[in-house]
């Protein structure tokens, strides 16, 4: 099974998040796993949905944050905790991110965990890049039955550069050593590579930023998906 997510970032509104849906529920997904995540403004409930953060509580006095009295209103059960843009400019640590997905799996939530290393690590090549993602392991149950976790290379995030089919490869597959739940990829997934991307070994699908704002592009995209693997 191919997991394909959309990932909107601060992008859609409610409105137009309700029509991409709609649009998008017009092909038949087949036995590939579809997720969506849009902005805290956007949620509703839907089977597709899931939230970009979540703070590790019920409710409290926690301005600006979301916790899990607000998800379940939407009956929301899935989660992206970890993603680079919450560690590097918001400025989440490891133990926080790790309090995240302890509370989030405590609650039975499918965490989408995201990992990726920034380009300073990756010149120095494949070795500190998987001590670098091991460093991101701590406290995450890697066994857990509703993880999957996203390698997103920082370097490529938002950039239009993908990681080379090659570093996908070998970094999926020192991934593998460490879990047997399902590995994406992120990182400048655009409708041209990921037919190459989803033929790599230990790759189960992909997490898509800005490619996914184009509903009939991220509709293409699961079509691919549909014919691989």
């Amino acid at each position: 099974m191919q997991i394909v997510a959309a990932n909107f970032k601060m992008h859609k509104t409610r409105k137009e998040t309700i029509e991409y849906l709609k649009e998008l529920k017009k092909i038949d997904f087949g036995s590939v796993k579809v997720a969506v995540f849009p902005p805290f403004t956007a949620l509703f409930e839907d089977e597709l949905i899931g939230a970009q953060n979540a703070y590790p509580e019920i409710n409290g006095a926690f301005t600006g944050e979301i916790g899990l009295e607000q998800l379940s209103e939407f009956n929301i059960k899935r989660v992206l905790i970890g993603h680079s843009e919450r560690r590097h400019i918001i400025g989440e640590s490891q133990e926080f991110i790790a309090k995240k997905f302890d509370f989030y799996k405590k609650h039975n939530f499918e965490i989408f965990y995201c990992i990726g290393e920034p380009l300073d690590i990756r010149k120095q090549g494949l070795k500190a890049v998987v001590e670098y993602l091991k460093t991101q392991f701590v406290g995450i149950d890697l066994n857990y039955d509703k993880l999957i976790i996203a390698y997103e290379p920082v370097w490529a995030i938002g950039t239009g550069v993908s990681a080379s089919l090659e570093e996908i490869r070998e970094t999926h597959s020192e991934i593998r050593k460490f879990t047997s739940r399902p590995i994406l990829y992120g990182g400048s997934v655009k409708l041209h590579n990921i037919k190459d991307i989803l033929e790599i070994e230990n790759v189960d699908g992909v997490l898509v930023g800005s490619a996914s704002l184009d509903v009939e592009v991220f509709k293409e995209m699961i079509k691919i998906a549909k014919d691989e693997k």
